[in-house]
């Protein structure tokens, strides 16, 4: 009986909305991973992968989320054709046995109501490894073409090629490659 003066207070609280994670899917056409490294000392070069889907769980006010990303090493785009198939072979990729890589994340880290990092494992050639994604923008909004709730972001991470069995003509070739990830997702 001596709580009874809170049931008003509970009923109260038991009615305020409570905002439910939203899932996003990756709008493909405008997420394409980049990857860059120093070759021989003469030059950063980069290069990109030109097929990525997966989804975006978010809920903004809980500040918490998922990150499901699968990306295609098949389409691999260095802009030469030759190179293209160098790099899809087995002292790199090798997308004949792992035509895929993956970037899973249950653990996103706020500021406020901005994203601004991403711990989860990143799986290439069959090996998995922890990566953290440096979030250096991040924006939701109503998309103006397609009418409907749209993020976007851009991301960064650093991988040794050596974790992935990639590390053929390191450390001529840089053994760290820099992961760049402009992210575009669409709400269901």
């Amino acid at each position: 009986m001596k709580y009874l003066h809170l049931l008003p207070l509970l009923a109260t609280l038991s009615t305020i909305a409570v905002a439910a994670p939203e899932t996003y899917v990756i709008d493909g056409k405008h997420t394409l991973p980049r990857f860059s490294y120093n070759h021989f000392g003469y030059s950063q070069q980069e290069s990109r992968f030109n097929k990525t889907t997966g989804k975006i769980i978010l809920d903004s006010q809980a500040k918490t989320g998922s990150v499901d990303v699968t990306v295609d090493t098949t389409s691999v785009d260095t802009g030469y054709p030759l190179f293209n198939e160098h790099i899809q072979g087995v002292d790199f990729l090798d997308t004949a046995k792992f035509p895929i890589m993956t970037f899973s994340s249950n653990k996103l880290k706020f500021e406020g109501d901005h994203l601004i990092e991403v711990e989860g494992t990143l799986t290439l050639k069959g090996i998995s490894k922890p990566l953290i994604l440096t979030v250096t923008s991040f924006h939701c909004m109503p998309h103006p073409m397609l009418k409907k709730d749209a993020c976007g972001a851009n991301a960064t991470g650093v991988i040794k090629r050596t974790d992935f069995n990639m590390g053929k003509y390191a450390p001529n070739v840089s053994d760290e490659v820099t992961l760049t990830i402009p992210v575009e997702a669409v709400k269901e």
